[in-house]
């Protein structure tokens, strides 16, 4: 995978002529995926090279600060998604102020001049330029083959975003694995935490977010995957619990702040998983993928780590049984 950080004004020294769809796909659901399809077949067909032009951040992120959506996926979960659809070159702008203000004439020369694209694929609503005139027409105007795509439906709602965003605050993991055409997961690595787990008798695996904010908050039932070093994870594995998806371990995981930590850091947003039987420590720097099954209730305010504690232990009992008693409720595991 080649990813090419751009800034407003840098430069692209030969670039191969492309075909190019731009946009955020956060959660790169099923209608980033049809886009994406779209520019594959046309660079098959034409001799392109497919590209995916994204922004970092993402430009509600700019504008909005903290009070912008909630990711649904990471920078790197994004770009993984995007390789598996036969994407190998990114185009990242960093959308800072200089971005902001290019117009729709500049942001076409961006396309022509730097990143010599030939053929454009975007969806039916985009718009472009901080004068907001950019669109499909715009891009005809400017001599751009294009491609526009209407909006993806799914029974009576276009997919979005924003509906998937919806779907996951609601714990509603069935119609979220719908809209994005997989298992909704989060990834990242094991890093040190507060080690207050341990001392509770529930230790967890600390994995590290990568965004501000989660789509989610509350207790699961997941499952948990290794990313990689397989014959690490038959070690890591050996007394665990399995789960549902292949090679993979149950966990009981918490996602939110935590109310009864009385430390600087129970204001962050935290993804922590307890994997009943398994060593923890075993787990720091790994890479971990977190599948969510079930939602079993949000966050509560302990009034003390004593009481957190029994309400730990409750939930790990309860999602244990369920686990073992309902697996209608999961995504159905993949042969």
């Amino acid at each position: 995978m080649t990813v090419i950080r751009l800034h407003a004004l840098d430069t692209v020294a030969d670039f191969p002529a492309s075909v190019i769809t731009i946009g955020n796909f956060d959660g790169v659901h099923r209608g980033h995926q049809a886009m994406v399809a779209r520019v594959m077949a046309h660079a098959r067909q034409e001799s392109l090279q497919p590209v995916v032009l994204l922004f970092e951040p993402q430009p509600q992120e700019f504008f909005r600060g903290l009070e912008a959506p909630p990711r649904i996926t990471s920078w790197r979960e994004k770009v993984e998604q995007l390789y598996q659809l036969g994407i190998r070159t990114i185009v990242l702008i960093r959308f800072d102020s200089a971005f902001r203000h290019l117009s729709a004439a500049q942001f076409v020369q961006l396309l022509r001049a730097r990143l010599n694209a030939r053929q454009l694929v975007i969806g039916d609503d985009f718009r472009f330029g901080c004068d907001r005139v950019g669109d499909q027409h715009f891009l005809r105007e400017a001599g751009f083959r294009v491609e526009t795509l209407d909006t993806l439906i799914e029974g009576p709602e276009r997919i979005s975003s924003t509906w998937i965003r919806q779907a996951l605050a609601a714990g509603n993991f069935p119609l979220a694995g719908q809209l994005l055409g997989r298992p909704y997961e989060i990834s990242g690595r094991v890093v040190y935490g507060d080690q207050i787990g341990r001392t509770l008798d529930f230790p967890t695996a600390n994995i590290a977010l990568n965004r501000p904010q989660p789509c989610l908050e509350g207790i699961y039932a997941v499952d948990v995957m290794l990313c990689h070093a397989k014959q690490r994870w038959q070690a890591v594995a050996e007394g665990g619990i399995s789960g549902f998806s292949p090679n993979s371990l149950f966990g009981a995981a918490h996602v939110g702040k935590r109310p009864a930590i009385h430390k600087e850091t129970a204001d962050e947003w935290r993804l922590e998983v307890h994997l009943p039987g398994v060593s923890q420590a075993m787990l720091y720097g790994c890479r971990l993928t977190v599948r969510f099954r079930h939602f079993l209730h949000g966050v509560r305010p302990y009034p003390s780590l004593a009481a957190l504690q029994l309400g730990i232990a409750q939930d790990v009992r309860e999602l244990v049984a369920l686990q073992a008693r309902h697996s209608s409720l999961y995504w159905p595991i993949q042969s």
